[in-house]
């Protein structure tokens, strides 16, 4: 095998999503080992025959966009075992009805195969790093096979070890110190794991399913190790009546209570924050991952981004778990953010082409403490890399690449992914792994899923 060290990308559309926001077109970026070490226009001034001859690789990106890789702030990739069950259903339902059912009759190696299939789709959808919330603890080894399909995948990412302690659904309750011994182990194991992709975070799944002394380990626990902590947080209304009656503490209020709240912590949804919450989140340098197609989905409400914006919070975006969703199409969640908030707000100002990409890019690595190295294509930085074919008939011919790649692009047209200087992703198929296995293996477990729970429970029963 011929060693590769230098990679060249040259002659497409570089959106380096900077802080000034640069687009070179044509522009070039030239990759050494896993970092980026020169970004420009193309041809250069100089020096542009020298990389031809040079680079052990040359990727001629004519016709192309080449963007940072895109970061989904929060999935459940076990749920693409359970997407499509039945619709139509609000959260509360869709928990009961679909997800818990389902979850709870998964094997171990059905999360394996579930979460291979939702990194391919990550990959292939744009998305280099990812944030997956596992929640669902019936094996011991479900949460290593999540983070075994994560290294072989080849994506880059977090597994925050979720778990709750308080009895919403008894068979998901597990006692405090197993969730903090658990995941002191996972921490042991895998972070680090895969030349460095994979780490671990604090995950509690929300404020109704924990106790108020379970919390407030969980962010001794997560600031002991400066961990980040990721967690569900004003979801709906009723999240918001549940921690006022138990604690007379509004959601953010409650998490701000325990010691939770801070830079290194990730709200999950927070659709139903109020001004005072707004302010904290502010005051706190925490982060919002924003999801809106499942806030549409489960019709759940509309959080205040811009005005979060506004108010200097940073905000991420996330495809939420594929029952929600119900796909891990990165490209399409960034048409969904514009769209949702103009249509809300009855503005066509609000969130122009330009700020949501930079939710997707630097908003998701600042989210991830990875500023400094992911988010843009800047000298020093990981060869986190996405081109996308742009010469397609429902984007081409193209005035604005950032308004294109917003409003026209979808999963379908990501050609190339870089992870760590390393393709995983080329021309449309993932490099890693065997998708048609792996979606054939998916779909003969899903079918015996169906079956055993098909005479129990009404939403499994449905084929049409």
């Amino acid at each position: 095998m011929i060693s590769i060290s230098t990679t060249l990308i040259y002659n497409g559309t570089i959106l380096t999503m900077n802080v000034d926001n640069e687009v070179y077109s044509p522009g070039y970026v030239y990759i050494q080992h896993d970092q980026i070490v020169e970004t420009g226009a193309w041809p250069m001034e100089e020096g542009s025959i020298r990389h031809l001859l040079e680079a052990d690789r040359k990727i001629d990106a004519g016709g192309k966009a080449v963007i940072p890789g895109l970061i989904n702030g929060h999935t459940h990739l076990f749920q693409t075992f359970l997407r499509g069950v039945s619709d139509d259903h609000p959260l509360s339902e869709w928990l009961r009805q679909v997800i818990w059912p389902g979850s709870l009759a998964m094997e171990a190696e059905d999360f394996y195969l579930a979460a291979l299939i939702g990194c391919i789709e990550n990959l292939k959808s744009g998305a280099t790093y990812i944030m997956d919330h596992h929640y669902i603890h019936t094996y011991e080894e479900n949460t290593e096979n999540v983070l075994r399909a994560m290294v072989e995948s080849g994506i880059r990412g977090h597994l925050a070890r979720g778990g709750v302690d308080l009895s919403y659904e008894p068979r998901l309750r597990e006692e405090e110190d197993v969730i903090f011994e658990r995941t002191a182990a996972l921490l042991d194991r895998w972070q680090g794991e895969g030349t460095g992709r994979i780490e671990i975070a604090m995950g509690p799944l929300n404020l109704y399913g924990c106790s108020r002394p379970f919390l407030e380990r969980a962010a001794r626990f997560s600031l002991d190790r400066n961990l980040i902590t990721h967690i569900h947080v004003a979801e709906t209304s009723d999240q918001i009546d549940n921690t006022l009656s138990r604690f007379g503490l509004r959601n953010l209020e409650l998490v701000e209570a325990v010691g939770m709240l801070g830079p290194r912590t990730q709200v999950v949804h927070g659709i139903w924050l109020d001004d005072g919450e707004l302010e904290l989140l502010a005051k706190h340098q925490a982060s919002i991952i924003h999801c809106p197609v499942s806030n549409m989905y489960l019709a759940s409400g509309v959080a205040r981004v811009p005005e979060m914006r506004k108010a200097g919070i940073n905000v991420a975006l996330g495809t939420d778990g594929p029952g929600s969703n119900n796909c891990q199409d990165n490209l399409e969640v960034l048409k969904f953010t514009a769209c949702l908030h103009k249509v809300h707000h009855l503005d066509s100002t609000m969130l122009p082409p330009m700020e949501v990409l930079e939710m997707g890019t630097r908003g998701g690595a600042k989210a991830m403490g990875r500023e400094k190295d992911l988010g843009s294509l800047e000298p020093g930085k990981k060869a986190d890399i996405v081109i996308i074919d742009m010469q397609k008939a429902h984007i081409a011919p193209i005035h604005r690449y950032s308004s294109a790649l917003v409003y026209n692009a979808n999963g379908n047209d990501v050609h190339t992914v870089f992870v760590n200087g390393q393709i995983v992703v080329e021309a449309g198929r993932c490099t890693l792994v065997d998708e048609e296995e792996i979606i054939r293996r998916a779909q003969a477990r899903v079918d015996r899923l169906r079956e055993k729970l098909m005479n129990r429970y009404p939403a499994y029963s449905v084929r049409s």
